[in-house]
């Protein structure tokens, strides 16, 4: 695995290494010692699949607050996304800066988000899946969101020919408050 910090302080881009040869290829996607060596969170202990029927569809932006902020580690199994994190630490030298990246079933990166990140993503053709493990357990009471289009972070979302698929929930959610 290679990992490169992204522009948001602690966030990383890991990219899977492939052995390939003529059966087809083989890479690692999770190893404890690799992580702990990069000085990341490196204990996950719940894992998620999100499908998505539609290319348009939005999920997010979602978070949990203190004390069940969770580490996520994402990664598109089918099909491809747009993933969008925010940094939410108010203390943090990006505070309130985004990042986005396409994750695909053909380019094999990850996203690593940290505490303390608000996350979402675009599907950008039909039929995705999206996998994430996950550092904390889901817990409802500390769930939140902030709107998908929240002018405080401007965050330039792929443009669509149809409507946005949205759920109620998230459409509505409020704007970011510290």
């Amino acid at each position: 695995m290679h990992f490169t910090e992204t522009t948001l302080a602690g966030s990383y881009l890991i990219e899977l290494q492939l052995l390939t040869d003529s059966r087809g290829h083989f890479a690692r996607s999770w190893c404890h010692e690799e992580f702990e060596a990069q000085g990341l969170e490196n204990s996950f202990v719940q894992c998620n699949i999100s499908y998505n029927k539609k290319k348009g569809t939005l999920r997010g932006l979602h978070y949990q607050e203190f004390p069940y902020e969770e580490t996520k580690l994402v990664r598109c199994t089918k099909g491809s996304i747009y993933d969008v994190i925010v940094d939410i630490r108010p203390n943090s030298p990006t505070y309130k800066k985004w990042f986005g990246i396409e994750l695909s079933e053909i380019n094999y990166k990850m996203l690593y988000i940290p505490k303390g990140f608000a996350h979402g993503f675009q599907t950008l053709s039909d039929d995705t899946e999206v996998f994430y493990q996950m550092g904390q357990v889901y817990n409802e009471e500390y769930a939140r969101g902030i709107k998908w289009d929240d002018p405080d972070f401007n965050i330039v979302w792929p443009k669509e020919e149809n409507d946005r698929i949205i759920s109620e929930k998230d459409l509505n959610y409020d704007r970011y408050k510290q």
